[in-house]
């Protein structure tokens, strides 16, 4: 029985994650589940699979959730912060960490998983873009393995052949795939892209994720840090990654040979199926996802993205050639944003403007440690809430 600890628990990753676990009952403990201040979830979740820790971010949150649970008769610890988040992915019986709080507030306990030497299922792809040399470090040092969840990273994974460590050159790869739906947003203008409200932005076509990543979607910056996560989770430089659109998202990610042979991973636009993959690899287990129709999919589309009307993507490979702290600063910047404009306080289109203000006014240094990496993310949020306040960028209720 492998024991497993579920970071992020009670978002659209973690869910599917407890959907898969729930089928495979015999090979899997869940020793931990993890959440922010959805009480009532975790409570729920805490009530079907008995883990022995449950962790809050919130401390009210957990005082709240330590009470119902003592009420039901769960015997489920309640621990708070990051303190808490870090215990439970270090415990010795935690042999797997699914990391899949959103942001840079899951850095840290995805560090420490890393550093702990578990198998490291990765969803959170902010740990990699805020400090990939650092955390790659951290799995060489201690033998961690770790395993992508992202469908397009998952997919490259799976196409890539088993010894690609040794490097990209050396087993015949040519470039990486990187395939993007296009987002709700694909079509429209520049002019109606200025008028979009945080429910349109939010409303994926194919995908069900949570409102963060789903505005990433939108203006395409989850791409832009999918290319970051990918270069360090693969050992490529930006130019051997291509960013591809396809509308259908079937086709997850392709990898290309210098024979010019293509692999390419295909499957229905269901998280749970990278999941299962991680969980069992290098076996095989059930996802709970039906068979994919290729009839009913019929054809499949590509495009080149373009960059004019979501320069977003354009941003983070800007920093993903810069290196060093600018991924950090890209991303505290963009979380500032799209907080922003989720409360209704700022236009879609100027999501830019404010990670452009922040990379070009935070200098950009090596990442040598987890303080400097910690030190521009602070310094750009700085950066972006004064680069909004002072411009009058934020809407009045």
């Amino acid at each position: 029985m492998l024991g497993i600890s579920v970071l992020g628990a009670t978002g659209s990753i973690g869910k599917s994650t407890l959907d898969v676990l729930r089928r495979h009952q015999d090979l899997f403990q869940i020793v931990a589940l993890t959440a922010n201040r959805d009480i009532d979830q975790l409570f729920q979740q805490c009530c079907e699979f008995q883990p022995r820790y449950a962790v809050m971010a919130d401390a009210d949150a957990a005082e709240q959730l330590h009470l119902r649970l003592q009420n039901s008769g769960t015997t489920t610890q309640v621990l708070t912060g990051n303190e808490g988040l870090e215990q439970v992915v270090v415990l010795p019986e935690v042999d797997y960490v699914m990391a899949a709080i959103v942001g840079a507030a899951g850095l840290l306990p995805t560090l420490a998983a890393a550093r702990a030497g578990k198998r490291v299922l990765l969803a959170n792809k902010e740990a990699l873009v805020m400090s990939g040399q650092l955390f790659m470090d951290e799995i060489e040092r201690s033998g961690a393995l770790l395993l992508p969840i992202d469908s397009e990273h998952n997919a490259l994974f799976q196409c890539l052949p088993s010894n690609y460590q040794q490097g990209m050159a050396a087993v015949g790869v040519r470039r990486l795939l990187l395939t993007a739906s296009g987002g709700p947003f694909r079509q429209h203008t520049r002019d109606q892209l200025s008028d979009v409200t945080p429910d349109q932005a939010c409303a994926h076509p194919n995908w069900s994720m949570g409102r963060k990543i789903s505005v990433d979607s939108a203006t395409m910056m989850n791409k832009g840090l999918e290319l970051i996560e990918a270069c360090w989770l693969f050992d490529v430089n930006p130019a051997q990654v291509q960013v591809v659109i396809h509308p259908q998202s079937i086709i997850h990610s392709l990898v290309e040979y210098i024979d010019g042979s293509m692999l390419a991973q295909m499957g229905c636009a269901d998280m749970r199926i990278p999941i299962a993959h991680a969980l069992a690899w290098p076996q095989r287990i059930d996802s709970g996802v039906a068979s994919l129709d290729l009839f009913d999919v019929a054809q499949l589309n590509f495009e080149a993205p373009d960059f004019d009307r979501f320069p977003c993507l354009s941003l983070a490979c800007q920093a993903a050639d810069a290196g060093g702290t600018a991924p950090a600063i890209l991303n505290a910047a963009n979380e500032v944003a799209v907080s922003a404009f989720l409360a209704g306080d700022l236009a879609f289109t100027v999501i830019p403007a404010v990670i452009d203000a922040a990379l070009s006014h935070v200098p950009v240094i090596d990442a040598a440690t987890l303080a400097v990496v910690l030190e521009a993310d602070q310094q750009a949020r700085g950066v972006a809430a004064e680069f909004l306040a002072a411009n009058n960028l934020l809407r009045k209720h």
